[in-house]
């Protein structure tokens, strides 16, 4: 059965939100040949990523730049991993109170010196919380999900 990896920084309840609701969108009743495993950045590691058949990262902008924490799960992880997961298939959403510009930046250079392949474009939720954000990583969850499921990715 694939597996599908989320790996999301939630230092607070909407971030929290935001990862359940990732979790909830991957373990929609429909799709039933996907196991879904979710980690913090700090608990998770390359046994993870080399277990994992897709990947979502989630992660606060913080000072322009990605959490500390999923940082610190790219730098444990990269080079154990490097050349067992390229093409490993990604997607990325983004809690921004800003613009979001830097942290996409960052984690698009790790991923691609990864080389893994992006799903879609990375999701940006920027500015003041919105009700709709959670919504919208749901659908996210989903699609990576149904798109293993269906052996699409």
């Amino acid at each position: 059965m694939p597996r599908l990896l989320i790996v999301a920084h939630a230092p607070s309840t909407n971030t929290l939100r935001l990862r359940e609701a990732a979790e909830r969108g991957a373990r929609h009743p429909d799709l039933e040949g996907v196991e879904v495993v979710v980690k913090a950045p700090l608990s998770a590691g390359p046994e993870d990523v080399l277990a994992c058949d897709a990947i979502l990262l989630g992660t606060t902008e913080n000072l322009g730049y990605m959490s500390g924490a999923l940082k610190d799960f790219f730098d444990r992880s990269y080079y154990p991993v490097l050349e067992a997961k390229q093409g490993l298939p990604c997607a990325l959403y983004v809690r921004a109170g800003s613009d979001g510009t830097g942290t996409r930046r960052a984690v698009e250079s790790i991923v691609t010196g990864l080389s893994w392949k992006w799903v879609q474009e990375p999701l940006i939720l920027r500015g003041k919380w919105q009700e709709s954000f959670a919504d919208q990583v749901e659908e996210l969850g989903m699609a990576m999900a149904a798109g293993l499921e269906a052996g699409v990715i």
